[in-house]
């Protein structure tokens, strides 16, 4: 990892809910973020709770729970923060992204 890419972190709520859902499923409160080609903006993200983090993997904790991001992906979502937001279309994890020049209604793709 270079010292110009910035480690994405989680919000709070973000962490809170992936350490909700873990416990649910009794696995380890790790949350994978990760990028695919696709979606109607060019990338999407892809979300999964991870058994353990990877060796190129960039990693950061809140609250006691990590988000992992492998070295690909890491390049597309340097500096953005994931929250967790509830609103009457229901819940999701979503991503401030910087980098992101458009994005699109569903809030799961962006462009570069």
């Amino acid at each position: 990892m270079t010292a110009m890419t910035a480690t994405p972190t989680l919000t709070e709520a973000a962490a809170k809910r992936v350490a909700d859902i873990a416990a649910k499923q009794a696995k380890p409160a790790i949350l994978r973020l990760s990028v695919e080609g696709g979606g109607c903006s060019g990338f999407q993200y892809k979300f999964g709770l991870a058994e353990a983090p990877d060796g190129d993997d960039s990693v950061s904790e809140t609250g006691g729970v990590k988000l992992v991001v492998d070295a690909v992906s890491l390049d597309l979502v340097a500096g953005s923060i994931v929250d967790f937001v509830e609103s009457l279309g229901g819940a999701a994890f979503k991503v401030e992204n910087p980098q992101a020049a458009a994005g699109c209604g569903c809030g799961s793709s962006f462009g570069i």
